[in-house]
């Protein structure tokens, strides 16, 4: 009887383990983020083009403000999973100033139109129209996966790079409650 009660003891105690062990999230980052650009270097200048074609500076559009870099694109399956967050936060989050740039890492631009009428997706997009790897901004911010987003402060500085929507949240939402 005292081995059949011991033995129930241990199962139990398995299941509750492994149950709780299912429980805990995985930190992406350590898997996807880990070339990722550095919180306290300062962002990397680069030019791009806008949907319509024009040239861009990064650093203009970053000049001064917060600022998420949300790299992505139309044919990558977390990103359109991803896609409905980083809309609610960008809704959520632009009435304090912060503002968010996508940099599309497609190579059509239809596809790209699509995506973005697809998911709502309205704060300002742009890319260099090549693949992926061959990007200077992905080579530049060390972007090996997408979606990545990468938060850029006032001083220019990098402050989080991260694969996960949540840390972005969490980060913007600590942000705006001290700031604002």
């Amino acid at each position: 009887m005292k081995k059949t009660t011991t033995l129930w003891l241990i199962l139990l105690l398995m299941g509750v383990v492994t149950a709780k062990a299912q429980d805990v999230q995985e930190d992406l980052d350590n898997k996807y983020a880990t070339e990722l650009i550095k919180p306290g270097t300062v962002a990397p200048d680069l030019k791009m083009k806008t949907l319509d074609g024009r040239t861009v500076q990064l650093s203009k559009l970053i000049k001064g403000k917060t600022v998420v870099l949300d790299f992505w694109a139309s044919w990558c399956p977390d990103c359109r999973k991803d896609a409905p967050e980083v809309v609610r936060m960008y809704k959520a989050y632009q009435q304090y100033g912060i503002e968010f740039i996508g940099i599309s890492m497609d190579t059509d631009v239809e596809a790209w139109k699509k995506a973005l009428e697809q998911f709502d997706i309205t704060y300002p997009q742009i890319s260099e129209l090549k693949k992926f790897k061959d990007t200077d901004v992905a080579k530049a911010y060390g972007v090996k996966w997408i979606p990545s987003m990468v938060i850029i402060g006032p001083d220019g500085q990098v402050k989080l790079s991260t694969v996960l929507t949540y840390k972005v949240d969490k980060y913007l939402k600590e942000l705006t409650t001290d700031t604002y």
